[in-house]
């Protein structure tokens, strides 16, 4: 009776239209689990959830084929399992928001130059004259301050709403965060877009603010994306800034009196958020694996001594959830692809499994599955312009034992299947 509730919890956390269907006829009943998937063919996409329950796994052993969420064997048809016609037109909105930004996030550094070269082809004397300018403007921006928008920027570019909603995204502060000094955000896992520090941190900062009143969040990204046209300007309008060393003493550096000049707009602190993993991180995204690339990146740590900013630990629970992708082991091909491209470019080709706009099954788009952005205590560290290997290791091994206390406080209330899930560090 408890494991067929907890799969009622989770149909109304996934939002499948096929769970309240197969919950009709299992009843109490797990053990039907196998006749309701022969009768209702159900795609992985749905069967994931009823595989997380264990009395039902249980009767779908005998089964052929693989479910790739659970590895359990049922037998099952891979059919298009598609939206309803009547959906609320807020959740088709919410829908729309996440495609466009995530079709954005995927295609917009080849578009922008893309659209570079057909603008230098194509254009006239005109056309290619303004084009030379804004070259000379993105260099003048980029010698001055690693082309950082001061302050906030336009909060109508960071209040997108419907794309927190559709997961949803939440933000749970354990903490205060003082605005009489600056942060790093150690922000794990990278997941493939890291989708819950950026909604919270900059496509949508209201909740941030309210809780941390007096501090910018910022995000730090790749720092040739601020070098390249057009891609540049969105990303900075979005409070994004390099995550090159010039740019985070820049931000790090900057005064905490409320009378300086810069701190006019009522704010006296930054804090800027630091995917630590990157792009190996999101090598090792899949469903239910908390897998962390922290072992032997030590750069934050050195920065924050550098520039005297508190670190703050920071776990994001559902994170990799959100996107499956095609398997690659690191013995693989894929992988060794992967690791060649990330070593010329520093991105790492990934091929996500999500659903469609219309579909549960098949597409690029994030499912509907929540992730909660757990903000932890900072840990101070002492000023010093060249730190010491002994105490960067020191403060290193507390930012790896906070995440590991935070994943073991909230895993019950944040993660379904948390007897499953275990935080591996490497």
């Amino acid at each position: 009776m408890h494991q067929v509730s907890g799969l009622r919890h989770l149909s109304m956390t996934y939002h499948s239209s096929g769970v309240l269907e197969l919950l009709e006829t299992l009843g109490d009943r797990p053990e039907e689990a196998g006749r309701a998937v022969d009768k209702y063919k159900y795609s992985c996409y749905t069967l994931e959830i009823a595989c997380r329950c264990s009395a039902i796994a249980q009767s779908l052993e005998t089964r052929r084929n693989s479910c790739f969420f659970c590895r359990r064997s049922v037998d099952f048809n891979m059919k298009i399992e598609w939206v309803p016609l009547r959906v609320p037109l807020e959740r088709r909105l919410q829908t729309l928001a996440t495609a466009f930004f995530t079709y954005t996030f995927f295609t917009l550094p080849i578009t922008s130059c893309l659209a570079v070269a057909i603008l230098l082809y194509y254009g006239g004397l005109i056309i290619r004259t303004l084009l030379l300018l804004y070259f000379v403007k993105i260099y003048v921006d980029y010698k001055k301050n690693c082309a950082v928008v001061e302050g906030n920027g336009w909060l109508f570019y960071r209040s997108i709403r419907r794309y927190r909603d559709y997961f949803p995204v939440e933000l749970v502060k354990t903490a205060e965060l003082p605005a009489n000094k600056n942060y790093i955000v150690a922000s794990f896992p990278h997941g493939i877009l890291g989708t819950g520090t950026c909604i919270n941190m900059s496509l949508d900062i209201e909740k941030w603010l309210e809780l941390f009143p007096q501090v910018r969040p910022k995000i730090a990204t790749l720092d040739h994306h601020f070098r390249t046209p057009f891609l540049r300007d969105i990303l900075r309008w979005w409070g994004m800034v390099s995550v090159s060393k010039e740019s985070l003493a820049y931000l790090l550096s900057k005064s905490n009196d409320p009378k300086h000049k810069d701190n006019r707009d009522g704010f006296t602190s930054n804090a800027v958020a630091v995917l630590v993993g990157g792009a190996q991180e999101a090598m090792e995204t899949h469903p239910g694996k908390y897998i962390l690339t922290l072992r032997n990146r030590k750069g934050f740590v050195k920065m924050a001594i550098r520039t005297g900013s508190s670190i703050v630990p920071s776990l994001s629970f559902g994170e990799v959830d959100i996107f499956d992708q095609v398997a690659n082991p690191p013995d693989s091909a894929l992988r060794r692809f992967q690791n060649v491209v990330k070593k010329f470019t520093g991105i790492s080709p990934l091929l996500p499994k999500g659903r469609g706009i219309f579909n549960y099954n098949y597409g690029i788009l994030p499912h509907r599955r929540r992730i909660v952005q757990v903000v932890g205590s900072p840990i101070d560290v002492i000023r010093s312009d060249s730190p010491d290997a002994d105490y960067v290791d020191k403060i290193h091994a507390q930012v790896i034992e906070a995440l590991e206390k935070m994943f073991e406080q909230y895993k019950e209330e944040y993660i379904s299947d948390c007897q499953q899930s275990k935080l591996v560090i490497q």
